[in-house]
């Protein structure tokens, strides 16, 4: 085993008259630890769970923070991230709250009034998924199940408040699934947030479609995305309204949007869009448009001075731009988990940046001399497993991992 750097070398471009300064919180997908760094790369916080991060993980500005966690035997595992119980869990580690139910995935919201919006995948009606359009013919699932999208409020004890069911709101016509993914799932979700009034903006990836829910009717009041977004990720609610989203680019393609001949080449970038006039307001693509992308997973977010905060997920780079683009901070992931079908991964779902005067900092105690790390060399030997890590590597094969 041959040492090579220290976390903090991870950190390769900082420039501290031009960053927002903070702590940023990540996690290496699918594995039990999470991460708070400063601006240097140096570790602050760490937390280890006993169970597999599913998806996206959020502090909260009492210091607890929120996950999906995932055990790889959900009866929708083979549909990508997810999990089947959520949980808050405090500064040191415990469990504090905890929901449990199958077909969570990717994304959920706790709301000011204490709730909690979960995203769900729910059973679609045979009748109704005949009629849907796009998609690859003859990949539905043998016993003829759909799956789609649904959204759940639940109080902190688990009752029901609120609920919206995709099917009966989308349109087989209009959102179709793109032409080459499989025909199994009718409303893939990967991301949600809320405007003031409670609606809901969720990332409709198979659709390539950012649609608006009125919450109180459940109608869909506005999409885009068609010949625009390619798989997009993490539509985030701006001050202005607009929405911030990461465009990951894969099978993005043109008008003709049923001929798999007009997909563009593969790059991603970052956008805000004007829900009112369907135009981009702003957008970062890398100077080399193909040397920023990431098909799967990935976020954007919109810092307080105006900055970008980037996750690039497959390769494991978070990243700062400005508004005009310049990359102010860059740290890639040191940490590689060992998967069947991609070997040595750095994957980070999604990462977020908080500043240094977050409530959930205050009081506590953010020395980096408390953490010393020492890195494996990410070409070395891929680790033996033991018998509990194959069983779960047989459980998760069939996701790609």
């Amino acid at each position: 085993m041959r040492i090579i750097r220290t976390l903090e070398e991870s950190v390769t471009i900082c420039d501290p008259t031009k960053v927002y300064d903070g702590y940023t919180l990540f996690a290496p997908h699918m594995s039990t630890d999470l991460w708070l760094i400063d601006m240097k790369g140096r570790a602050v916080h760490h937390w280890t769970m006993p169970t597999a991060l599913g998806s996206a993980v959020r502090l909260l500005p009492n210091g607890n923070h929120i996950r999906i966690h995932k055990y790889g035997d959900e009866p929708t595992a083979f549909l990508g991230t997810g999990g089947r119980e959520i949980v808050e869990v405090d500064w040191e580690g415990k469990v504090v709250w905890k929901h449990e139910e199958q077909g969570m995935h990717h994304d959920f919201s706790r709301l000011p009034n204490g709730n909690t919006l979960l995203n769900l995948y729910i059973p679609v009606p045979k009748q109704v998924a005949a009629k849907v359009k796009g998609g690859i013919p003859g990949t539905e699932l043998k016993d003829g199940t759909w799956w789609g999208a649904g959204f759940r409020e639940i109080t902190p004890d688990g009752k029901t408040v609120w609920e919206w069911k995709g099917y009966e709101h989308m349109d087989p016509e209009i959102d179709f699934i793109c032409p080459i993914c499989n025909r199994t799932i009718w409303g893939y979700v990967n991301g949600i947030d809320i405007f003031p009034n409670g609606d809901i903006v969720g990332s409709f990836r198979y659709e390539n479609s950012l649609m608006i829910i009125d919450r109180k009717t459940g109608a869909i009041t506005w999409r885009w995305g068609r010949s625009e977004l390619g798989h997009q990720h993490n539509p985030t609610v701006q001050k202005n309204g607009n929405i911030l989203a990461l465009d990951n680019g894969f099978h993005r393609y043109y008008p003709d949007e049923l001929d798999p001949d007009h997909l563009t080449p593969g790059y991603s970038r970052a956008l805000e869009v004007n829900p009112k006039t369907n135009k981009i307001d702003w957008q970062y693509i890398a100077e080399t448009p193909q040397s920023f992308f990431s098909a799967i997973c990935s976020s954007a977010e919109r810092l307080p001075n105006g900055n970008t905060f980037i996750c690039e997920a497959t390769q494991g780079r978070l990243f700062e731009v400005t508004q005009a683009g310049e990359v102010v901070w860059e740290f890639t992931n040191p940490f590689f988990t060992y998967k069947k079908s991609m070997g040595l991964t750095n994957l980070v779902f999604r990462a977020y940046r908080y500043g240094a005067d977050f409530p959930a900092f205050k009081g506590k105690d953010l020395d980096p001399g408390r953490f010393e790390l020492v890195l494996r060399d990410k070409q070395g030997a891929a680790p033996e497993e033991s018998e509990e890590a194959k069983k779960l590597r047989t459980r998760l094969g069939h996701l790609g991992y």
